[in-house]
């Protein structure tokens, strides 16, 4: 099964920023609605940020102001850029991938952003 292959997790100090990229290959790119969501260790998976395929952005409270999700169609990659991050931000962070007619989705394998000093 095609999957998002996400990468750009790692381990950064509070305040300190990374990007994630979301590699969409095998995916119709141009009809799905690309989302970031997150995991902490025993907690439900939440969503972060998602764009739609017009570039309409929608974020989680938490993330506003500090987070940015975008869109490159074509490169079939969605990012998250992520500034003065927290250690509560740290989790594993998914791509989704949703279909905008069937509304079929697609998950990545994740990947492990670490906030600590």
């Amino acid at each position: 099964q095609v999957q998002p292959v996400e990468s750009g997790g790692g381990l950064v100090q509070p305040g300190g920023s990374l990007r994630l990229s979301c590699a969409a290959s095998g995916i119709r790119f141009s009809i799905n609605t690309m989302g970031w969501y997150r995991q902490a260790p025993g907690e439900e998976r939440d969503l972060v940020a998602s764009i739609t395929v017009g570039g309409s952005t929608n974020y989680a409270d938490s993330v506003k102001g500090r987070f940015k999700i975008s869109r490159d169609n074509a490169k079939n990659t969605v990012y998250l850029q992520m500034d003065s991050l927290k250690p509560e931000d740290t989790a594993v962070y998914y791509c989704n991938a949703k279909n905008m007619y069937t509304s079929r989705e697609v998950w990545g394998q994740g990947t492990l952003v670490t906030v600590s000093s």
